[in-house]
């Protein structure tokens, strides 16, 4: 039997789809109703799934349903059976159903762990299972769709558990594909990863956290999951991930989980918070169904309407033609301008040229001359400290010059004067020698005093010098 199987268009297939009755089931189920397929409904819910069958039929589909918990693997046999019973069969089987739980693994019971481990990783296990044996016998084969989730390649905190039951679904899906092609089975399995998207999930989930929570930004439609599930169920693709703010978060984890970590533990906790609503605590849908009335949505303020990651993905011919004649644009008038303007191209090149936003001829001869100034002033600071040294060591000579001048000067006119008293004494005792040698000798002691007296008035005097030996 051929590996390779026979991928109808929707409008010739029948498919089945779990959790079929909110968010990205819903959406995916009414997208499929649209497009002529036969749908087939299973969720745990039978009210919601009663209503849902009776608007799309009304549509004029084909559509039934079978109330089933895909952790319960015999209630999901007897749900297939019923399937190949009204349809003849099914082409795409799509394990879409899951649960959620907000809140830190240590406190999160090992009992609800278990519980969204049956539904999310056991329901996937399960309905592939299921799923593979039919298509097996069926000419053509077909598609099973596994719905991953981006968290699966990069966990975060307060959503530990599921994270792991993603990682589980992920290793599984890969595991079994490779079986599947060893086994040349017509079987393609394909692993979707939807990024943030605009659903109920946060109502059905466990919320052990006591605050209202939100899918961080960017959200995305529900129907951009459905739209790409409907082209993997008519095109082989082995994996896609939808939402480009999923993947590079990923691709961040991957490339440097020592950093993305640290990070991721800081900031995710508080980004999930919804602080735009009170906290309420809905009725979660970890072990019993939950009714919503069919909300596709939940309308967050800001919804991306389109994955262009996604439609990279699923189109990359286009892709690449698209990308191909942007550079051939681009080239093609790059040459152009070369040839009939190239000062034109040549004035383009030096505008995107940074050595051209600074006029550097300018700014070197402005520093030239900065640094001119600058040694100009220095040699005009150097040659009035040598001026002045030159000042004061002129002035500090006169100085001692003048102080020794005056000094011999006093001197010698003390001397002088002193040679004088003594001479006239000498001539005044000589001619009154008649009046007594007492008076001479007291009139020479007083000239030599008073000598003495007017050489002491002088800074320097000798006898000044003297006194202090």
């Amino acid at each position: 039997m051929t590996a390779k199987p026979t991928l109808k268009a929707l409008n010739q297939q029948a498919i089945v789809i779990t959790g079929a009755t909110s968010g990205v089931g819903l959406a995916t189920a009414r997208r499929a109703a649209r497009s002529g397929a036969c749908v087939f409904l299973i969720a745990r819910g039978e009210g919601d799934l009663k209503s849902l069958c009776e608007e799309l039929q009304a549509t004029g589909a084909r559509v039934a349903y079978a109330v089933a918990d895909v952790a319960d693997y015999d209630a999901l046999a007897l749900a297939a059976d019923k399937a190949q019973r009204l349809f003849g069969g099914f082409d795409t089987w799509v394990n879409n159903a899951g649960v959620s739980i907000f809140g830190p693994i240590r406190e999160t019971t090992l009992e609800d762990q278990r519980r969204l481990f049956e539904t999310n990783y056991w329901g996937v296990v399960n309905g592939s299972l299921l799923a593979a044996e039919h298509l097996r016998g069926r000419p053509g084969g077909g598609a099973i769709i596994n719905v991953g989730s981006t968290l699966s390649d990069a966990p975060i905190p307060v959503q530990g558990v599921y994270s792991a039951s993603k990682h589980a679904v992920k290793g599984f899906t890969n595991a079994f594909r490779m079986e599947l092609l060893r086994e040349q089975a017509p079987v393609l399995l394909t692993l979707v990863k939807p990024s943030a998207i605009d659903t109920p999930y946060n109502k059905h989930a466990r919320n052990l956290t006591g605050q209202a929570v939100q899918n961080p930004q960017p959200v995305y439609a529900t129907h951009v999951v459905a739209d790409t599930i409907l082209y993997c169920a008519q095109h082989p693709i082995r994996e896609i991930t939808v939402g480009g703010g999923g993947r590079l978060i990923a691709s961040f984890y991957s490339a440097l989980p020592g950093l993305a970590e640290p990070l991721l533990a800081r900031f995710a906790p508080s980004l999930m918070r919804d602080r735009s609503s009170a906290y309420q605590p809905y009725d979660d849908g970890l072990y019993d169904p939950t009714e919503d009335g069919l909300d596709e949505e939940v309308h967050y303020p800001m919804i991306r309407q389109f994955s262009a990651l996604a439609e990279v993905r699923k189109h990359p011919g286009i892709a690449s033609g698209v990308v191909a004649v942007l550079a051939a644009v681009g080239v093609a008038t790059l040459l152009l301008n070369q040839l009939t303007g190239p000062t034109r191209y040549q004035a383009l090149r030096s505008r995107a040229d940074p050595r051209g936003w600074v006029d550097t001829e300018a700014l070197r001869d402005r520093l030239d001359s900065v640094t001119r100034d600058l040694r100009h002033r220095f040699e005009d600071v150097r040659h009035e400290a040598e001026d002045l040294g030159h000042k004061g060591a002129s002035r500090a000579g006169q100085w001692f010059g003048k102080a020794r001048k005056s000094s011999e000067r006093s001197l010698r006119d003390g001397g002088q004067a002193a040679r004088r008293y003594a001479h006239d004494a000498g001539d005044y005792a000589r001619d009154h020698a008649r009046e007594g040698g007492a008076l001479l000798a007291i009139a020479t002691i007083a000239a030599v005093i008073a000598g003495a007296a007017l050489e002491t008035r002088r800074e320097d005097s000798r006898i000044k010098r003297i006194a202090k030996f």
